[in-house]
């Protein structure tokens, strides 16, 4: 018998340590080679840890949480055979893994602060099949904080008389809850906790005359990408004084052009409102470029950025995330369309690469029909501006001196007092007013 210490490789240029996201084994396991031991998170990803040998756990260096520094021992296993006790493999699998189930984790330009909106989907109008939002355009924001976060509805993990996979902790917990983990649907191979708290959501209480059934407290430790959208929301506003902006924009007849188009769009993806205003914003940027910038506070550097590469503030399982739409003012309304739900889908689905979340230079922040009438986002560091849309309501209106019903929207326009004055920032809401109400100047070239 010998014991294999399994050392934390280098995992990355320029990292130092590394944050335990997840165990997969505990001391007395016994595993087998390349099962996997660990999930490490770094600034750049999520990387996965696999056993070099078989062996049985001795030893782990850390809880969940816990920066552990790359060199030192992460597991030491105990085996039948000669291994050297102190050989440090290479990681055997540095391919960005998916956080829970399945959001690629931010690098560090990107991770630099995420904002606090997300996109679930582009907003709707105040009614009819063409208000509604197109799919695939972002998710609804989601409260959990573990690792193991809540994936949307899938199809049950098993179908009837196969064994459902679950660790031994999911087990437990759901016989003291006596809930059937066949009945429990999962996006994954197996149960997690969070497929139990999402059957607990739609399953336990009670609307009877006793009210409904209390649940368990849960305590919930704050790691990964949690953690660091945490500390980015700390830091975006310890450190920038934020002012918002709101203004009021009729979208009557922008609402009316889009259903036009969508009637003629052929095999062009579905049009919401977001290609529209990311249109107008590329177009208000050019006489107003200090909206477009990125601002080095270490250094005293503002930087004014010819091109517009929107970020799009996106919800995920794995939390809120920011892919990239790059040289964003020269696509048209449907390649912009395209490209939203093409980002979006990689962001929830973890294929999202590092560099489709890196790079943005203005931030566009969406809740859809779950959006309310005004909302003040925190900018995403080191940028200086955010713009959050807020949704569509039918409201009167008196025009001409005659009473109409009309389609409103307010946009709010967040911005880093430092560097972009109020006269600049209500220049521009004026400049984007003046485009998506006038959608024959918004769309000509």
């Amino acid at each position: 018998m010998s014991v294999y210490k399994f050392k934390l490789p280098d995992i990355g240029e320029g990292i130092a340590e590394a944050e335990i996201v997840a165990w997969h084994v505990k001391v007395g396991d016994r595993v087998e080679e390349d099962q996997q031991l660990a999930d490490m998170m770094t600034d750049k990803a999520t990387v996965e840890m696999e056993s070099p040998v078989a062996g049985t756990v001795k030893k782990l260096a850390g809880e969940v949480g816990d920066q552990i520094a790359i060199g030192s021992v992460l597991v030491e296993i105990e085996t039948e055979g000669g291994a050297a006790a102190a050989a440090e493999p290479a990681a055997k699998s540095e391919k960005e893994q998916p956080l829970a189930d399945g959001a690629e984790v931010p690098t560090a330009a990107q991770e630099a602060a995420i904002p606090t909106m997300a996109n679930e989907s582009p907003l709707p109008s105040a009614g009819g099949e063409e208000a509604r939002s197109a799919e695939g355009e972002g998710l609804s924001p989601s409260g959990p904080t573990s690792k193991e976060t809540i994936p949307p509805p899938a199809p049950p993990a098993s179908g009837r008389g196969e064994k459902v996979l679950a660790s031994p902790a999911v087990r437990q917990r759901a016989r003291d809850l006596g809930i059937d983990l066949a009945e429990v649907k999962t996006s994954s191979d197996r149960v997690r906790h969070a497929d139990l708290d999402a059957y607990l959501l739609y399953n336990d209480g009670s609307v009877s005359g006793r009210g409904t059934a209390a649940r368990q407290n849960e305590t919930i430790k704050v790691v990964g990408l949690r953690r660091k959208i945490a500390e980015n929301m700390q830091e975006a506003k310890r450190r920038i004084p934020h002012f918002t902006l709101v203004e009021e924009f009729d979208v009557t007849d922008l609402e009316d052009t889009r259903a036009m188009m969508n009637r003629d769009r052929g095999d062009n993806p579905k049009l919401t409102l977001l290609p529209f205003l990311i249109t107008a914003m590329g177009k208000a940027l050019v006489d107003w470029p200090m909206l477009n910038a990125t601002f080095d506070d270490d250094a005293m550097v503002l930087t004014r950025h010819g091109a517009m590469h929107l970020g799009m503030a996106t919800q995920t399982p794995g939390g809120l995330m920011v892919p990239v739409i790059r040289d964003a003012q020269n696509k048209s309304v449907w390649q912009l369309a395209r490209e939203i739900g093409r980002l979006a889908e990689a962001a929830r689905s973890g294929k999202a690469t590092r560099d489709e979340l890196m790079g943005s230079t203005i931030t566009l922040s969406s809740l859809g029909p779950m959006g309310g009438v005004t909302s003040t986002p925190v900018i995403n560091r080191p940028e200086v501006a955010i713009i959050a849309v807020n949704k569509v309501r039918e409201m009167p209106v008196i025009v001409d001196g005659e009473l109409e019903a009309r389609k409103l929207m307010n946009l709010s326009l967040s911005c880093d007092h430092r560097v972009v004055d109020g006269w600049d920032a209500a220049s521009f809401m004026q400049a984007m007013k003046s485009l998506i109400e006038n959608p024959i100047r918004l769309l000509s070239a």
